[in-house]
């Protein structure tokens, strides 16, 4: 048996993603980033913006571009998704017309902003299934993005949502939606790991995605030139919120969010020999220097594995045949 179907048995296997969502709004950046996704692979994904890539009055045409390049050749690992006007924006419907139908077979999902509740998120789903579905029959995954009080409300309903694939944090819109309650310091780190209603936030929103096996994706951070503070703020989304997935709104921010949620050498080393001894042992308890090791851990260095097989690491032979 694969080793999956041992450890997760009546569980389904975790979703993966890889673990950058890289968004850009203008034509120019937008190209750039399907060229450097053509260079390093597909390590990170690209959300092209509509919602804030397009001027006013240029709507339309920013959504003819959005499809052009999605259903273009050089959208060679189909891992491009579309941001969306949120559902009370006029253009809403107008991007879906255009979009989807043009774009289905090859795009990776469909992100939501601004959405206020569980049924506000199922009444764009509806919409969205009737503008397109992939060739194969099945629905384009959305994920959703967590910025008003009503959609954090109701965050384990939205996440229950079949098609919803992941949930983001918006940061900024949370915290602008408390009209000053909240201080602008919370907008950055070390400020948004501190202050409690943020973190109550992130918190809610992984522990929804991690009860529904979705994806949690974690907001933007706003210093763009020092990759020291990207790399620390993936850490800190990543050890101390639960995070496994993170927004990048500039270029220089990918490698580091890459290398900071890419399990380390050490960590893939680790697992390979937990998980080779274990299934020596036809998965049954082993003793690995010194710990006990069931299939509690056995299915925790899987993910390991899994991560590092997102990352593009290189894994050895041994590593192939677990996954």
């Amino acid at each position: 048996m694969h080793p999956s179907s041992v450890l997760f048995q009546d569980q389904l296997p975790p979703v993966f993603l890889p673990v950058c969502d890289h968004y850009a709004g203008s034509e120019k950046l937008m190209r750039k980033s399907i060229a450097l996704q053509q260079e390093l692979g597909p390590i990170f994904d690209i959300t092209l913006d509509c919602e804030d890539g397009a001027a006013a009055g240029n709507e339309k045409a920013h959504a003819g571009l959005v499809a052009a390049l999605v259903s273009g050749a050089g959208n060679l690992f189909q891992r491009i998704g579309v941001r969306v006007h949120d559902v009370h924006h006029p253009a809403f419907e107008q991007d879906l017309s255009i979009i989807l139908p043009a774009a289905a077979a090859k795009l990776a999902y469909v992100v939501l902003p601004k959405v206020d509740s569980a049924a506000e998120v199922t009444s764009a789903l509806s919409r969205i299934n009737h503008h397109a579905r992939k060739a194969d029959g099945s629905l384009i995954p959305v994920h959703v993005l967590i910025e008003t009080h009503g959609a954090l409300a109701e965050v384990r309903q939205i996440a229950a949502l079949p098609q919803v694939q992941c949930l983001s944090f918006g940061l900024m819109d949370f915290v602008s939606a408390h009209y000053g309650a909240i201080p602008a310091s919370a907008m950055r780190s070390p400020g948004q790991f501190e202050h409690p209603l943020v973190l109550r936030a992130k918190l809610e929103i992984a522990a929804a995605c991690h009860h529904h096996g979705k994806i949690a994706s974690h907001n933007v951070t706003t210093e763009i030139r020092d990759k020291d503070v990207v790399a620390s703020d993936a850490r800190r989304a990543a050890l101390e919120c639960g995070y496994t997935r993170m927004w990048s709104i500039h270029p220089d921010q990918i490698k580091a969010i890459v290398n900071a949620l890419t399990p380390p050498n050490q960590e893939v080393d680790e697992a390979v020999s937990i998980l080779s001894s274990a299934k020596e042992h036809q998965w049954g308890p082993i003793q690995w220097q010194g710990q006990l090791h069931d299939r509690a851990s056995y299915r925790y260095y899987w993910t390991v594995l899994k991560k590092a097989q997102f990352g593009q690491v290189v894994l050895p032979e041994a590593a192939r045949e677990l996954l």
